[in-house]
């Protein structure tokens, strides 16, 4: 028969575990952090006893501290065992005999025996672990994304293929804590004096995953917001809108790697930096810049200018006499080719003023049909010259005036 010596440190640890604590967040947490550990106060401003209890063992009755913008994950054994997603102080509670605690009305006697003895079993150290955790909920800003290489998509307004090179940056939110920590977190982020779970860490691959992710499903962001007809198709809103191409964004990564729905996390903002798009784009680009700038009203008033500069080159080059031709406009120029293509069946004279109203002589016919042909045809002449009627039309007009 003999005895273990543990039984001395297991009723020294068992009364040291009596105190409530007080749990909160360290102070050196940044703001790209995601996870981070709370810890016991033990001590404030030289005041407090707790300071010999057991690690990782949280007694009934203490009070943890959850701060806005976080959510508490509490962590038994491994297995998530609570989760406290709004602001406030709250007061653990646990069936777990190693956190019975006399100050919290669980007895002194028979709780802290059969504690005493849960914990001989086990060398005296508790045979339990409990942790929590904060999750920061608020927007995570800094999450960087870019290419090295050209990225393609067909573009809805270009109606073509369309590639560039951008880098940029997002914000991310976890707005599902027990997914993230569940599905997302590794497992040495949960571990007794784990170190923060820093998305701007460069060590942290789960980090490294999301930007790899990203970078993939830019091509399809792209694709998504300029194929959207809500968006107007254009290209060019895209760095001016960081809410509408973040949501394409999400979209992309929502369908490629289940976010939001397996891992609790969302883009919410994008900020894009550089966009340098490709040749062949810069110069489609260029192109549908010169059409949208002839379009509407401001087209019809290029158009007139240039008519007016043809108009005034004509009558610099002789074609002076047929400008009042032009100024009547193509519709009223057609019309009277039109009519001047018909050959007369009588004679226009009329009588002078003083003579009685009769039919002209078979003289007066005859002039009258030899001059009208050569005036109509010299009329025509002044409209090929100003480039009112084409090679084709003049010939065609001065067979019919002269009979040819």
């Amino acid at each position: 028969m003999g005895f273990i010596k543990a039984f001395a440190g297991s009723l020294g640890g068992t009364f040291a575990d009596q105190w409530k604590d007080f749990y909160a967040p360290r102070q050196d947490i940044p703001e790209t952090a995601a996870l981070f550990q709370a810890v016991p106060q033990g001590e404030n401003a030289g005041r407090g006893e707790n300071t010999k209890g057991s690690e990782n063992i949280i007694s009934n009755g203490s009070k943890i501290i959850v701060p806005e913008g976080t959510a508490l994950i509490t962590i038994q054994d491994g297995a998530i065992t609570g989760c406290i997603a709004e602001p406030g102080g709250f007061i653990f509670n646990s069936e777990d005999p190693n956190s019975q605690s006399m100050f919290a009305g669980d007895g002194i006697f028979g709780q802290t025996i059969k504690q005493t003895w849960e914990r001989f079993k086990f060398g005296g150290q508790p045979g339990s672990q409990q942790l929590a955790f904060y999750v920061n909920l608020k927007e995570i800003p800094n999450n960087k994304f870019g290419t090295q290489s050209e990225i393609y998509w067909d573009d809805a307004y270009f109606g073509t293929q369309v590639g560039c090179v951008t880098r940029g940056t997002y914000t991310l939110k976890i707005v599902d804590p027990l997914l993230f920590v569940k599905n997302f977190v590794p497992a040495k982020y949960v571990q007794p004096g784990a170190p923060t779970f820093d998305f701007s860490d460069m060590d942290n691959d789960a980090g490294t995953q999301l930007f790899n992710e990203v970078v993939s499903t830019l091509s399809a962001a792209f694709s998504n917001y300029t194929n959207d007809p809500s968006k107007g198709n254009r290209i060019s809103k895209i760095q001016g809108d960081q809410i509408g191409f973040a949501q394409a964004m999400a979209k992309a990564v929502e369908d490629a790697y289940q976010w939001k729905s397996s891992r609790g996390l969302e883009i919410v903002k994008t900020a894009i930096l550089a966009i340098e798009y490709d040749d062949d784009t810069k110069a489609l680009m260029s192109d549908v810049k010169k059409a949208d700038a002839l379009s509407g009203a401001r087209g019809n008033a290029f158009m007139q200018q240039a008519t007016a500069r043809g108009i005034q080159s004509a009558g610099e080059n002789g074609g002076g006499a047929g400008m009042a031709f032009m100024g009547m406009g193509m519709n009223a120029a057609g019309g009277m080719m039109g009519a001047m293509q018909q050959q007369p069946t009588q004679s226009s004279y009329q009588p002078a003023f003083g003579q009685t109203n009769q039919q002209p002589t078979q003289a007066s016919q005859q002039q009258a049909t030899t001059q009208d042909p050569t005036t109509k045809l010299l009329e025509m002449k002044k409209l090929l010259d100003a480039g009112a009627i084409t090679q084709e039309d003049y010939d065609k007009i001065k067979a019919q005036l002269l009979g040819l």
